[in-house]
């Protein structure tokens, strides 16, 4: 008896509601069915609901490559090339795997032989698939951005700290909404930063806020000085929110020595006549938005971390170990560098 492995795939969850999963599955099922020596045990039924084919990455593909290195079954059945994956080089990538470990790969809708020729149009259909899978992105790329220019999708599917998107319609525009209590926070954050009778600084601020017990935009309790200016450098609470103001590039660095280097991606500024704007329902006045860079700007050019006529030995390299952010200074101790040293 064969030990057969079923590896079924959609890329979406709306393919997934429509049980496009469970018709592959019957569908190699009657297949296997008409083998009289083939044999499909239920754990070698390999499935990924809503998983891109254009990434290796997925919980149930890394499970069969696992399985078929250790000689688990003989045989892989799919309905189609493209649930293998939808990049030419992956796909011969993971063919060649599997052969490799004695497995043979079989595909119910494109049947292949050991022939040359079968081979050949193997490797034209996934450049093809390739091809529609770039094309297809770059339609609805530039679909939504006809439809940001036009007013009617919002840039971001989380909404800023302080506004509630709508549940049945989370990119319309129209029906974006405050958060009453986030909303009150967002505009206490301002009033404590610009009130001219006082001189808050952006970690006098978010101690108040810790002090008051309010939950940060993430849920936790301790407030830092990078997410209050975030939000006092946010445009969007004046009423206009903007798409495209970054783009992606290969990151350098990363923020701190206790945090992870991450997908080694950061964003780099667009410049301001490349947004594009979307009205939204404003939560201050531009004056207020103007005093709040006006004293940013001020306090950024006096801070301490801004005073480089010296090297300090452990500049940058130093982390809380409650928020781990870089510390620039340590208990208001500064350690120099020799003139010359390392």
């Amino acid at each position: 008896m064969m030990e057969v492995a079923l590896y079924v795939r959609v890329s979406t969850n709306r393919q997934h509601q429509q049980e496009t999963i469970a018709q592959q599955i019957a569908c190699l099922r009657e297949h296997v069915a008409t083998q009289p020596d083939w044999h499909v045990a239920e754990e070698h039924v390999y499935r990924d609901d809503g998983y891109s084919g254009a990434k290796l990455n997925r919980p149930g593909l890394d499970r069969l490559r696992d399985r078929a290195a250790v000689g688990a079954f003989a045989r892989v059945l799919m309905t189609a090339p493209d649930r293998l994956a939808r990049n030419y080089v992956h796909q011969m990538l993971l063919l060649e795997e599997l052969t490799q470990h004695g497995c043979q790969v079989e595909f119910l809708e494109r049947p292949m032989s050991n022939d040359p020729h079968d081979h050949l149009l193997l490797q034209i259909r996934g450049a093809v698939a390739e091809y529609e899978r770039t094309l297809i992105a770059d339609r609805m790329r530039r679909g939504r951005q006809a439809k940001i220019r036009s007013g009617l999708l919002l840039p971001w599917t989380v909404p800023p700290y302080g506004y509630l998107l709508d549940p049945e319609c989370p990119r319309d525009p129209s029906r974006l909404r405050l958060d009453p209590v986030k909303a009150a926070v967002v505009t206490q954050i301002f009033a404590w930063y610009t009130d001219p009778q006082t001189a808050n600084t952006l970690y006098g601020v978010a101690k108040r806020l810790t002090d008051a017990q309010f939950p940060t935009p993430m849920g936790q309790s301790r407030w830092n000085a990078s997410s209050v200016r975030g939000m006092l450098r946010n445009a969007v609470y004046t009423g206009m929110a903007h798409s495209g103001k970054s783009h992606p590039v290969p990151a350098r660095q990363r923020k701190s020595a206790l945090r992870p280097v991450g997908p080694g991606v950061s964003h780099r500024p667009t410049p301001p006549e490349d947004w594009l704007p979307i009205p939204v329902p404003a939560l201050i006045s531009q004056a207020t938005f103007d005093a709040a860079q006006e004293r940013l700007e001020r306090n950024s050019r006096t801070a301490r971390r801004n005073n480089t006529t010296y090297q300090y030995l452990l500049r940058g390299l130093v982390s809380c170990g409650q928020c781990h952010l870089v510390l620039r200074f340590i208990n208001d101790v500064r350690v120099m560098l020799p003139p010359g040293g390392r």
